[in-house]
């Protein structure tokens, strides 16, 4: 299969030139090997090997003997392995050593000390729909941030039946191509094979199955909200008793170690009005297609519920601009106050420079999330904060254009880096 280039591989050769190892981590299956591979002169994997263990009882520095960038795949499977890299690179004092892959991170353990100025990481999501050829990447991010205006594209439009086949099929490297109902099945096992093996192999603790499940479950029904342990204790039970609160904070600790689970943090404004702020995160799954696939839904469920449908097709947009920001050091949270006033998607840079993203799957709901962003910046309090940089609505239908009332609208088929 075609190495399918990755918004990543710019981003990684920078780093290699900045630091003496690279970090690449993400969920399984997301491309981390492939994407290491294209720069590595050397590689081990770990997981594929019998006798690691033999060595690194015996010497775990022989593992690290090859040409660099050498590739150590799998690298948390022997996590004290961290610690003999962090002294190589020390003691090599060159740049670009090792690259290091996992899509696991392991529990914490105060043996292993900081790779601070010694490693660069790159957190590496499923493909965007720039890197699959979906998005023609006109409308940049970076300049949505600078306030430049969107250029009107009448063009092209993307159908509602297509966006619902990529939100089931995902951005799986390896269904890159597929029909979408193979892949649908694919991403079936996925869940299946995370429920059954990944969740008990992070740790030595074994987790059960059913409540893997149903509490990935509850978090699919809830995709791209605030929706918290206690709910999804509630939500989640197997029988009348729930599965309990300790056991829900484990699991979900343990999902976001395997990089399935993310949590969308809120942004701190400044606003005039008296709302609090609140602190809790939004929390979406690795891929849109785990959601659909968790809950067992096909295209004419999502085409039935379009409500739903609008949620996951957010929780694709912050997944697309979160990988957009990577490459500029950029931060995505949201905002929500105590009115209830929220905003799907902040992006910022340290705070200094900012956008707001509202996310509407339809154009027929433009003017009322036009409004909203409008209010919420009439709302900041730019005796402490600088106003937004630009407003705008990610849209999966309709047309690129900048309102007469300064709002951006972008599909997200033109968005890029």
């Amino acid at each position: 299969m075609k190495y399918i280039e990755r918004i990543a591989d710019s981003v990684l050769e920078k780093y290699l030139r900045a630091t003496g190892a690279v970090l690449i981590r993400g969920p399984k299956a997301c491309g981390k090997t492939e994407t290491a591979r294209r720069v590595a002169k050397s590689e081990i994997i770990l997981d594929a090997r019998a006798d690691v263990g033999q060595v690194m009882a015996t010497d775990p520095r022989i593992l690290l003997e090859g040409k660099t960038p050498r590739l150590i795949d799998e690298w948390q499977v022997e996590k004290n392995l961290w610690n003999y890299i962090r002294h190589e690179v020390d003691a090599r004092k060159e740049k670009g050593q090792f690259i290091l892959t996992g899509s696991a991170n392991p529990e914490e353990d105060a043996n292993m000390h900081s790779g601070a100025g010694r490693f660069s990481v790159i957190n590496l999501s499923t493909l965007t729909w720039l890197e699959m050829g979906h998005s023609d990447g006109m409308v940049s991010l970076k300049q949505l941030l600078q306030g430049t205006e969107v250029k009107p594209a009448f063009n092209d439009t993307v159908s509602l039946d297509l966006i619902i086949e990529r939100l089931l099929k995902g951005g799986w490297p390896a269904l890159y191509g597929m029909d979408p109902e193979a892949a649908e099945v694919v991403n079936r096992g996925y869940c299946d094979y995370l429920a059954e093996v990944d969740m008990s192999r992070i740790s030595s603790k074994k987790r059960d199955p059913l409540k893997v499940r149903a509490i990935i479950r509850s978090i699919a029904r809830n995709i791209a909200s605030q929706i918290s342990s206690a709910t999804i204790s509630r939500d989640a039970s197997l029988d009348d008793t729930g599965i309990s609160k300790p056991t829900v904070l484990d699991y979900l600790d343990a999902l976001e170690r395997v990089m399935i689970l993310e949590n969308q943090p809120a942004f701190n404004a400044h606003v005039r009005s008296a709302a609090a702020l609140t602190k809790s995160p939004k929390r979406h799954l690795a891929d849109s297609s785990i959601a659909a696939a968790a809950l067992g839904l096909g295209k004419e469920d999502l085409k039935a519920d379009l409500m739903y449908t609008g949620l996951l097709f957010e929780s694709l947009a912050y997944h697309e601009i979160k990988a957009y920001a990577q490459p500029n050091f950029l931060e995505v949270s949201f905002y929500r106050d105590s009115y209830d006033n929220e905003v799907d998607i902040i992006v910022s840079e340290n705070h200094r420079r900012w956008a707001a993203f509202e996310v509407k799957l339809g154009a027929g709901s433009i003017d009322e999330a036009a409004e909203k962003l409008i209010r919420f910046k009439n709302n900041i309090d730019t005796t402490k904060m600088a106003p937004p940089r630009s407003l705008n609505i990610i849209t999966g239908t309709g047309f690129a254009h900048t309102r007469k009332d300064g709002v951006n609208v972008v599909p997200l088929q033109k968005l890029g880096v």
